[in-house]
């Protein structure tokens, strides 16, 4: 089993020659008479009408202004200012559309290279989840199209990096639990809304959380990301009398997305008790109620886990590998929940916990060695009981499994966060976002455009590539 991995960075091929300027040029030209129905028809759909978290977003005018004047959008309408990074699949450029002062992250990928590592099922599995996602810790695909020799994404530019160099800034490379806390919060958010969706997203991991201009964070890269049904159910269970509660971490919270009847208004009880009330003033009324005979209120819950998803693929990266996949015993959306037990053990302590001297080692330790939490930083009982909790090597037993994300909001771990406001709450850390003047004018012409480059470091924002994948297909 373990002799089929494969360095991801040894299958990289892609178009390093090219210099910018002839790569612009080709880019450009083939814009001019390459096919865009599909794009053109898509974009006229989802306008910022129709992504409400992005209604007042200048950059959807823009973007916008620009179709209303010439029709379509092309690589002749922006201008490449740097690379950002490289992934299996493509290379990410900062970009500018051309004259509006709007800069956008386009991923470029190139077809023929795609086609040559049959890769483009995973490009088009990525266009397709973009084109489906409304939400804000999740990218927003603003437009795509595609030129003879490119295929490209136009979405979103997150000027603070990621959360692996955030990281690595910090003291003793690690966040504070309050940081970890915040983080892993918004992430989980966007892992039920993709749940919610049908996507299992399979990739989650520091590198790939952007941080965006006001501090709060982005999901990207999703050719990894396993489609499949969901069947959305309301179950009810008691507001006061839930698993949660019973663990005492006093806390009721909603769950995630509040509005179930979108005829009533989103007024739960339970959203305000824990901040209105305190926990003597509950619990005595928990106690009048019972004396007066009175039912205890019941909150519905929505449970919108893909639990019937299977996959056979062998993905991800080598420390976040569920052991269901290392195992090839078959995967679905559990596989989200292992890995993010992983990443908040790396955001808590500056490291993943089974990692081994080489990739070997580490496919060995996911497997079989028992969890140890580190001696220092010190962290609370709570977070290495979620974590715990998260890295059940059974599936079937993980925190999470059952009843999604709504099961892991209710761990005392975030005892504390208002889900529903938390778009409201201060980040620990805001980027410093540079000025025009310290953007470059234009691509420099010694850069390359480099589709699926073999550098392990991403340049510009200083992104960390992808590391060593595993990319195995057993039927």
């Amino acid at each position: 089993m373990l002799s089929v991995d494969r360095n991801r960075e040894g299958t990289k091929g892609g178009v390093r020659g090219d210099s910018l300027e002839s790569g612009k040029t080709s880019m450009s030209r083939a814009s001019d008479s390459s096919g865009l129905s599909d794009e053109s028809n898509w974009s006229n759909f989802t306008g910022s009408a129709g992504k409400p978290h992005k209604g007042n977003d200048s950059r959807w005018k823009a973007i916008l202004a620009i179709r209303s004047r010439d029709g379509i959008l092309g690589m002749s309408h922006f201008r490449l200012l740097k690379r950002l990074g490289c992934g299996d699949i493509g290379s990410v450029y900062l970009s500018e559309l051309s004259g509006t002062r709007s800069y956008f992250a386009m991923k470029v990928m190139d077809k023929a290279s795609l086609a040559s590592r049959k890769k483009l099922t995973r490009a088009q599995t990525e266009r397709d989840i973009l084109q489906l996602l409304d939400h804000p810790f999740l990218p927003t695909l603003y437009t795509h199209f595609e030129t003879d020799r490119f295929s490209c994404l136009v979405m979103e530019y997150c000027p603070g990096g990621d959360l692996h160099t955030l990281r690595q800034r910090q003291p003793g490379k690690h966040f504070s639990e309050y940081a970890a806390r915040f983080y892993a919060a918004e992430v989980l958010l966007a892992l039920e809304y993709l749940h919610m969706l049908g996507v299992v997203y399979r990739d989650l991991k520091p590198e790939n959380v952007l941080v965006r201009d006001d501090g709060h964070i982005m999901l990207s890269d999703f050719d990894l990301s396993l489609r499949c049904t969901v069947s959305p159910t309301l179950i009810r269970t008691s507001a006061f009398d839930s698993d949660f509660s019973r663990r005492g971490s006093g806390g009721a919270f909603c769950a995630q997305p509040t509005c179930m009847e979108p005829s009533k208004a989103c007024i739960q009880p339970a959203c305000f008790l824990p901040r209105i009330f305190s926990k003597r003033n509950k619990i005595s009324g928990q106690k009048a109620r019972a004396e007066t005979g009175l039912k205890t209120s019941r909150l519905p819950e929505l449970l919108a886990e893909p639990t019937a998803a299977r996959s056979m693929s062998f993905v991800g990266t080598h420390e976040y590998l569920a052991p269901e996949i290392i195992k090839g015993e078959g995967h679905g959306s559990a596989v989200d929940w292992w890995t993010f037990g992983i990443f908040i053990h790396e955001l808590l302590y500056g490291k993943t916990p089974f990692k081994g001297a080489g990739n070997r080692a580490t496919l060995f330790n996911v497997v079989g060695q028992q969890l140890r939490f580190p001696d220092s930083p010190p962290t609370s009982y709570a977070s290495r009981d979620l974590i715990r909790g998260l890295l059940v090597k059974e599936p079937q037993n993980r925190l999470g499994v059952k009843r999604g994300a709504t099961e892991i909001k209710q761990h005392p771990f975030f005892e504390g966060v208002n889900w529903a406001l938390i778009r409201c709450s201060t980040p620990p850390e805001v980027p410093r976002i540079p000025s025009e003047a310290e953007l470059p004018a234009t691509f420099g012409a010694g850069d390359p455009i480099a589709v699926g480059s073999s550098s392990k470091r991403m340049v510009g924002a200083d992104i960390k590539s992808g590391g060593k994948y595993l990319d195995f297909e057993f039927f």
